[in-house]
């Protein structure tokens, strides 16, 4: 299965191509902007383009019109279809936003809007009514279209407010298309069990990884592993340290020391990891919960690679370090992952399959330590070691 090998670089095309805020006149060909980033994301490592919204909407992609339009900020039917071509050749597969729980006030059928129930109080965010045939009709209709136009994979937005029975009902199975969820706090395994979903986004896990190193407390780290592997004996989650709703990895850890911890836990457990654009060159980003919140963690690129900072590159080549043992190891996808060794500031991590296993010794104290494991080297002061059997 192609998932097990899954990869994915995550953008928001609204704001990574500078586009406006809300709707506008006429069309504006932006997406021929992510081809120039395409070999970009496979020399970071990476074998899928995961992106944001890119319907018609109203704002932020997250208040869509018209599923079966592209946003006319970025381009034309056209544009996609370069772009799909463009991916493709390169062996990248490409995913999709599917926002199918709310629409803007402005959709085309009010009749499908369940009473006046707005979307986590957001007023021009209207929920739509999954128990109506006909938007179960639309939204099957919707994913065929799309899945007709070479789309890979689906992210389905808020699908944690969609009962689960529904995505049963609508999913395609026509072509090898893999569809997650965005789930937050539930019970994956019995939401996956019921939805017929193939995955669903591991918050758990997002949470415990920098959590567990701000406060110096890996015993969060080692309870939240325990439920990561359980979850694997039923699915493989997508797994993630940074997104385009979340504050950015460099901005949330209190000590920047701690980024290569964090992203040596995500590279050495199970699960079919993200990249979130900007990311792999440690870009900050501060999430609010106000109007315009999102843009700091959102924001426009440049045309091409070449004009990134300089600063950003040693966090690049990191990236592309791990990655590298992640695909040299394909086999963690489903690895379960045992704690050999665990205090407060201190943890070994080993994930295993047959003969062969990578131990990921992790320090956040401030003194150098031996772990009580063989032939393993002292690891430094707030420093972390990736060791592989082969």
């Amino acid at each position: 299965m192609w998932p097990d090998h899954a990869i994915w670089w995550h953008l928001y095309p609204l704001g990574f191509t500078g586009a406006e805020p809300a709707a506008v006149p006429g069309v504006v060909h932006r997406l021929p902007r992510l081809e120039n980033w395409l070999d970009y994301a496979i020399d970071l490592g990476c074998s899928g383009l995961l992106l944001g919204p890119v319907f018609a909407s109203e704002t932020h992609g997250y208040d869509t019109v018209d599923h079966f339009r592209i946003d006319p900020r970025l381009g034309d039917d056209a544009d996609f279809d370069r772009l799909i071509a463009a991916a493709h050749a390169r062996g990248l597969r490409v995913a999709l936003d599917g926002v199918f729980n709310h629409v803007a006030r402005s959709f085309t059928h009010p009749e499908w809007f369940r009473g006046g129930d707005t979307f986590e109080g957001h007023e021009h965010l209207v929920a739509l009514d999954h128990g109506n045939p006909e938007v179960a009709q639309y939204v099957g209709d919707v994913l065929r279209y799309w899945n007709n136009r070479g789309v890979d994979a689906w992210r389905l937005d808020a699908a944690y407010a969609v009962p689960p029975e529904f995505w049963r009902t609508v999913l395609p199975r026509d072509r090898d298309v893999w569809y997650f969820g965005e789930v937050i706090h539930r019970d994956y395994t019995a939401y996956v069990e019921k939805s017929g979903l193939d995955s669903v986004t591991q918050y758990e896990l997002w949470k415990a990884i920098w959590s567990s190193l701000n406060d110096r407390n890996f015993f969060e780290l080692s309870y939240a592993l325990g439920r990561h592997n359980a979850l694997l004996d039923a699915f493989v989650p997508q797994t993630f340290v940074g997104n385009h709703d979340v504050t950015r990895l460099a901005t949330r850890l209190s000590d920047e020391r701690h980024l290569g911890h964090a992203l040596a836990i995500l590279f050495a457990v199970g699960g079919v990891p993200s990249v979130y654009a900007g990311d792999e060159q440690a870009f900050r980003g501060l999430k609010e919960e106000r109007a315009g919140g999102d843009d700091a963690i959102r924001p426009a690129f440049p045309s091409d690679p070449d004009e990134l900072a300089p600063y950003g590159w040693p966090t690049y080549r990191l990236h592309q370090e791990l990655i590298g043992v992640r695909r040299r190891h394909p086999w963690l996808v489903r690895a379960r992952t045992t704690v050999e060794h665990l205090t407060n500031e201190t943890i070994a991590l080993r994930s295993t399959h047959g003969d062969e296993w990578v131990l990921v010794l992790l320090n956040v104290s401030d003194q150098d330590q031996q772990f009580p494991l063989a032939d393993t080297p002292v690891v430094p002061a707030n420093g972390w070691q990736f060791l592989t059997s082969s």
